[in-house]
This record gives structure tokens, sequence and C-alpha cells, in this order.
């Protein structure tokens, strides 16, 4: 596969407006994506939160493996951090996140009141692109202020967004300027983090089908009715199966690829955590 690397010039002038307005917020909702934990964590943002404290948000988790999610969080949880797992487009998810943001800041909240104040807290949200952050802030704030898409790269400024007795910041999704691992920077390229526009589509499907059949090969034969092979070979059973051919007997690659990809986005092939464990290594929460 193609080296992958994404990290345009929006970016860099994301970083700096968050290493600005860091200094205004009281906490961190540090938005990681529940199929990729460990790809979606960005070092680099952990630098700039200082010593505010962190609520980590598995959002997504619809459409990942709750039970490896629920060992994400306990892990998470091992290591000093305030963690749950999440379903921003559910309404019924709104208590949990609100519940979580409020313990997040329990002390200052606390001492102000003690001091005979009751004062607005400011949070910033944050994570790298797609993962649902904007979404995230629609559900607090019961009603669609933040733009939101299921592509990288929507949300492109800051706003301040008010919600029952805090404040929002949204900011755009930033990645690290270079991908140390390359396992994880495609796994983000798999869940739609990075800018298609900028990837080979035909490696990103076969290395997805190569890290479907190694994890979850029972749900390709349960969508596909493939059995494990050659990730090629099984992209030509995916053709054969959806009569994805043109003429002259030609496989239709790109078809079978972008539904490969479009199926695996959509949780049509069921829940899917590709990460491990052992990804989080040296990671600090």
């Amino acid at each position: 596969m193609k080296h992958l690397q994404w990290f345009p010039g929006h970016m860099t002038k994301a970083m700096r407006m968050m290493e600005e307005s860091v200094r205004v917020c009281d906490g961190i909702i540090y938005v990681l994506d529940a199929r990729c934990p460990a790809s979606s964590y960005n070092k680099n943002l952990k630098k700039t939160f200082g010593t505010r404290p962190v609520l980590y948000v598995l959002n997504k988790c619809d459409l990942a493996d709750n039970k490896k999610v629920d060992e994400f969080v306990k892990l998470i949880r091992e290591h000093g951090g305030m963690c749950i797992k999440l379903n921003a487009v559910n309404a019924n998810s709104r208590r949990d996140i609100t519940g979580a943001i409020s313990s997040l800041v329990a002390e200052k909240q606390e001492r102000s009141l003690a001091k005979g104040y009751n004062r607005i807290f400011r949070f910033m949200v944050c994570g790298v692109p797609n993962t649902g952050k904007s979404t995230l802030i629609n559900l607090l704030s019961r009603e669609k202020r933040a733009a939101t898409g299921d592509k990288a790269g929507v949300t492109r400024g800051k706003q301040w967004i008010r919600c029952d007795g805090f404040e929002l910041l949204d900011t755009p999704g930033t990645t690290p300027p270079a991908f140390e691992n390359q396992k994880l920077a495609a796994r983000l390229a798999f869940v739609g983090s990075l800018n298609d526009d900028i990837l080979d589509m035909d490696d990103i499907a076969l290395a997805l089908l190569e890290e479907l059949a190694k994890k979850y090969p029972q749900r390709l034969k349960e969508r596909y009715g493939i059995e494990v092979g050659e990730p090629l070979e099984m992209l030509e059973g995916v053709c054969r199966r959806r009569g994805f051919m043109l003429r002259g007997g030609e496989y239709d690659y790109e078809r079978a690829e972008r539904a490969v990809i479009d199926d695996f986005r959509k949780g049509r092939l069921g829940g899917v955590t590709l990460d491990e464990m052992s990804d989080c290594d040296g990671f600090e929460f």
C-alpha cells in the first residue's frame, strides 16, 4: 500500500487555534472512533491539553465490536483516564455524556459553589476527522448547531456552542503531521478519517478485506458468501456474488471496492473493532 499521509494546511491553523483556545477551557472531550480507538488517538493533541482533565469518548459504538470496546474503556480507565462508550446519534445517550462531563469538573464545581457562584464551564471537543465530534455537540445542545458529514474535514473553523450549564468548543479534526504507524493510518482510511480523494481506493479495499479476513472472517462469508483467501481473490468473489461485471466478463473491481468500503463504514458487516489493546502501548491517557 502507498505510504499514507494527510495533514493539509487548515490542520496547522487548527492546531495553533487549539493551543490558544485551550487556555480558557476547563476540560477536554476527546472523541475516538470505537472501531479503531488506538488509530484515532493523536498524541499531538494530548500534548496540547496540558494538565486539563480529559474525558475520552469512544463514539460510534453502534458500529463497533462491543466486547472489544469495553476492553478499551477498561484499559483507559486503568491508566487513569475517564472514558465512556457512546453512540452520539442516539438521543438516549445524552444522559451518559452529560453525567461524565459533570464528573470531569466536579471538584472545580464544588470550589466554585463554595465561593458562592455557579460558573459556566468550557470544554474543548477534539479528535481526528470524522469521529463524530459535531454529532456529539448536536446531541448535547439538543439541536443541529454544528455541521456534520460522513467524510473527513467537514469542520474547518472553531465555534463555541452553548449547552445546558456549559459551553463546547467545536474544533476541526486533526491528524498527526506524520503517521508513525502505517497500520494504524490504514485503519483511519478504512473508517473515513482521511480524505478519500488522496487515497488509492484499490489499496484501501484490498487491505480492508485482508484485515477483516484475519479478524472477522465469518462476517465476510455471511455478507458476501466468500471464503478467506488472497485479497484480490476475495474481491473477485464479491464481484461474482454481487454481479459486478463489465462487458466481456471482466470484473468491475471499482464497484466491488466501493461496496466493501461502504458496507464496512455503514456497519452492514456487523460491529467491528480493528484495533487491539497492544496498539495502545506507549499511549498516555
